[in-house]
């Protein structure tokens, strides 16, 4: 992943917990940036940067990631105190989504629609990840150069605000797939299932892993690296386990027709 420097707060976006903004880069680019001083912490990215690169090796379009190097000096002069008191607790390492200028968020109401492989897969990698956000009230989903792109993956991976919950988490069937946006056209679920098994594997996860930034994940009772295996080990028994949520979300499709 490439690191870029902020160089300018350009606007805030004020969007649910994680107070993401449209920040200036120097590679003259804009991002959405989620930064580490926001509420949700450090998880929430972690959580953006896993999921969002397994999406993308699933072959789902999620925007580029980067790593937006924040400078104690940024934003000092900005009027409002709460963005002040954002930038100075995320002084370093934080992340960027590549900002996708002129696009809409998805709308059923608008006659927006997926093909049957996206949503499929789509359905598939959400209850993988176990991302509560791909609803009706909370799309997280933009149509770009009438290409669905997926973004805000930081609900995804829950389980790691609550360790002692990781066992059950892995073996859960996710009931909640049946909220899903894309999941009236899901009509090939064990197509896109065995696709995605064939393409995740713990080689696969453990590169993404190591895109991780020590400093989100380190603990006093768990250095960065023990953490990552952790990471690494729920997701092979989630991928293990995948049957209970492929099928729950066969059945939820199923009670849509």
């Amino acid at each position: 992943m490439r690191t870029v420097r902020a160089t300018r707060y350009a606007l805030a976006l004020r969007e649910g917990g994680s107070l993401p903004g449209l920040v200036e880069a120097d590679d003259l680019g804009f991002y959405v940036v989620k930064f580490r001083g926001a509420g949700q912490g450090a998880l929430a990215l972690v959580a953006e940067l896993v999921a969002g690169e397994i999406g993308r090796r699933l072959g789902l379009a999620v925007p580029e990631l980067v790593f937006v190097d924040v400078d104690p000096v940024l934003g000092r002069n900005d009027p409002d105190a709460e963005i002040r008191h954002l930038l100075k607790a995320s002084v370093g390492l934080n992340l960027g989504l590549d900002y996708l200028p002129g696009s809409i968020m998805f709308d059923r109401q608008a006659g927006d629609t997926a093909s049957p492989e996206i949503a499929s897969m789509a359905v598939w990698f959400d209850a993988f990840v176990q991302n509560v956000d791909r609803t009706a009230r909370n799309p997280n989903l933009l149509v770009w150069h009438r290409t669905l792109h997926f973004i805000d993956q930081g609900a995804a991976l829950y389980f790691h605000h609550n360790w002692q919950t990781a066992a059950s988490k892995a073996e859960s069937a996710f009931p909640e797939v049946a909220k899903h946006l894309l999941l009236p056209w899901a009509s090939t679920i064990p197509e896109a299932a065995a696709q995605a098994r064939s393409l995740l594997h713990a080689d696969v996860l453990r590169d993404i892993l190591a895109r991780v930034p020590d400093a989100w994940i380190e603990s006093e009772q768990r250095t960065a690296q023990e953490r990552r295996n952790d990471y690494l080990d729920y997701l092979m028994r989630r991928l293990a386990a995948s049957a209970h949520f492929e099928e729950e979300a066969i059945r939820s499709h199923d009670r849509l027709l």
